[in-house]
């Protein structure tokens, strides 16, 4: 009886899976066997992997993902560790939390009048008689900006898992005669590989896809294949061709998904 009113009451999210999740992959799908004029051809396919440029558009969203997902982890990793030796460590991951409650939109435009010729960061270096810098449309802010909104994502999962460490365990290997910095190579990082691993996948994902930061940050400067999309459905109106691309950015993110999965590591401690 109960299993009868736990499946009844789970048919609300099957459908919502089914209508949200299945049919736009398999919309998404069926449209990229089409071209322009609505004939079925899988010159889109052939267009993509013979298209210098779409290959470089590849090799650029993986580049920009990787360097956004480096840059989270280098300074989730070490924010993470140390919030867990603090003594108000939940406020303080609400606090850096915190920013993720506001809108992406809202938060970029921050950054642009942060950043801006007119903002205040090159008010002051004008004040200090450096005068403007162009900050704004570069690789830099792009990555300044699009770490600054993943890092949340990549921390939070690293806190969980360093968190999750039993104390004894640091506390046996300093009374072994490890150093603090011996003890996170050795004990913490390994122990908290599978919170790196959900971490990576949280940030490189969709940083593969990012449109609107290359569009508001980089200023076309940082060309993704998120941006192709948007340019084939909303200004060429190639549907065919963008379905296509996006076809290719979910295979790319299950094969990142698969490579990042949970291996089910038996031994955590490291042995040289």
């Amino acid at each position: 009886m109960n299993s009868k009113r736990n499946n009844l009451l789970a048919v609300p999210y099957y459908l919502w899976i089914v209508l949200f999740v299945f049919a736009p992959l398999v919309l998404l799908l069926y449209q990229s066997f089409f071209d322009i004029q609505g004939n079925f051809t899988l010159n889109n396919y052939v267009n993509f992997f013979t298209s210098r440029n779409y290959l470089q558009m590849t090799a650029s969203s993986f580049w920009y993902a990787f360097l956004v997902t480096l840059v989270t982890f280098v300074l989730a990793y070490p924010m993470a560790y140390f919030l867990t030796q603090t003594k108000n460590k939940r406020l303080w991951l609400m606090l850096i939390i915190l920013p993720t409650w506001i809108n992406l939109l809202l938060k970029t435009y921050a950054f642009i009048g942060l950043l801006g010729q007119t903002g205040p960061i090159n008010e002051w270096l004008m004040s200090m008689g450096i005068g403007p810098v162009q900050l704004l449309f570069t690789d830099a802010s792009f990555l300044l900006v699009a770490a600054y909104i993943e890092l949340p994502f990549m921390m939070l999962p690293i806190f969980n898992s360093i968190d999750e460490i039993p104390s004894s365990l640091m506390e046996a290997s300093k009374d072994l005669g490890a150093t603090q910095l011996e003890t996170v190579r050795r004990v913490v990082f390994p122990l908290s590989m599978r919170g790196i691993r959900s971490g990576v996948q949280a940030v490189f994902i969709p940083s593969l896809s990012l449109f609107m930061l290359t569009r508001l940050i980089g200023g076309n400067r940082v060309i993704t294949l998120g941006t192709a999309v948007e340019q084939h459905f909303l200004v060429t109106q190639n549907w065919g061709m963008g379905s296509t691309i996006g076809v290719i950015l979910m295979i790319s993110m299950v094969l990142v998904m698969f490579l990042t999965r949970d291996r089910k590591d038996k031994g955590a401690l490291i042995n040289e």
